[in-house]
């Protein structure tokens, strides 16, 4: 059999700047300041500047990110918060942790990104909050977003989203907030969690800064009741070494994506597979996941396996069906795009790194497994 195609290889990307790693690292142990302190500050100073926004704040991990964001934005117990039923569960979930309800929305079937006419129609009076997820590394169309609910509080998930871009503008500036994972397998990715959250309002700024160290300020002294939600040393110094390559990689996964349109093309698969939509506006997918849509989606990732290609599927039950939510009172049938996504979707390896070799393979088997 041909060689196996890792849905993600990090060594590829790990082999090549280890001893870097390995010197920062050896800094922050012998600094011996293992939480917040110069790496995280610098690593905020950064990613400021990368994301064009006045202000970020370094937190535990893209989920506390969320949590935190809602929190300095005053979402409680009785609000709503409108976001999509296809996602990474912590969009939802921290809504619900907050004692808000998630007031679900349907999928766009092109981006599977929000609905926007659908936001429109779920705005209420006591509609708190918008958290619009760049689902898969591309933009929510922000501007319409705005426009469809003015006066409320948007909250970015842009936790597979760092450096796309809403036309010119990158993401996490875009609306009150902005929240970022580097979980290790994200195109940024640290060495455990770690996670970002934006704005350009110093207000917010202020707020957020407060509540990830327990609300205290000064020591001991608590105004209010937060969280430990700080970012440790290791985690910033590491980002830190990768970040100046970050657009680097995301240019390598673009060229990935725009591979497979050729492959799959010349396969003569458009009829059967859909590939990622890609905005006309000038956006900028950065492919986090490279998501397709066929049928027979379970069998096919079964016989992918078989060949011992990696795959991956998100997400394969909305929030609506998860057991957790189902006091939300949603029932089958109320969002057909995203439940249809769920059983269709396929992530396909993308990687900087990929060999060309193993994308000729991973389309040579799908076409075998459809075409006979």
């Amino acid at each position: 059999m041909s060689e196996p195609v890792a849905l993600l290889d990090l060594q590829a990307q790990y082999r090549p700047l280890r001893e870097q790693f390995l010197d920062v690292i050896a800094r922050v142990c012998d600094s011996q300041r293992c939480i917040m302190g110069e790496e995280v500050a610098a690593l905020e100073r950064e990613l400021a500047d990368y994301l064009e926004v006045g202000h970020a704040m370094g937190v535990s991990s893209g989920t506390d990110a969320l949590l935190i964001a809602m929190m300095a934005a005053g979402v409680q117990a009785g609000d709503e918060v409108i976001t999509p039923t296809f996602s990474f569960f912590a969009t939802a979930g921290c809504v619900a942790r907050l004692g808000a309800r998630p007031v679900l929305v349907d999928s766009d079937p092109r981006t599977y990104n929000l609905d926007i006419e659908a936001v429109r129609r779920a705005i209420t009076p006591k509609t708190k909050a918008i958290l619009p997820v760049h689902l898969f590394g591309q933009a929510v169309d922000m501007t319409a977003l705005a426009a469809a609910a003015p006066g409320v509080a948007l909250i970015e998930d842009a936790a597979q989203a760092i450096g796309t871009r809403d036309g010119a503008r990158r993401v996490g500036g875009l609306g009150l907030a902005g929240c970022f994972s580097f979980y290790p397998t994200k195109n940024l990715g640290a060495f455990g969690d770690a996670g970002l959250v934006t704005t350009n309002d110093d207000a917010m700024a202020a707020r957020v800064r407060l509540l990830r160290d327990h609300g205290m300020s000064p020591r001991y002294y608590h105004s209010v009741v937060g969280g430990n939600f700080r970012l440790d040393a290791i985690q910033g110094a590491v980002l830190r070494v990768k970040l100046p390559h970050l657009d680097a990689w995301h240019e390598g996964r673009r060229a990935n994506a725009a591979r497979y349109r050729t492959l799959f093309a010349d396969a003569g698969l458009l009829d059967v597979v859909q590939l990622p939509y890609e905005r006309p506006d000038g956006s900028y997918h950065i492919y986090n996941q490279f998501v397709v849509e066929v049928p027979r989606r379970d069998a096919l990732r079964q016989y992918l396996t078989e060949q011992k290609i990696g795959t991956e599927v998100y997400y394969p039950v909305p929030f609506h069906r998860q057991e957790c939510f189902q006091y939300l009172g949603y029932k089958d049938g109320d969002f057909p795009v995203a439940e249809a996504a769920a059983s269709r979707v396929l992530a396909l390896p993308v990687y900087p790194e990929l060999p060309a070799a193993h994308q000729a393979r991973v389309v040579e088997a799908i076409a075998a497994f459809y075409r006979g």
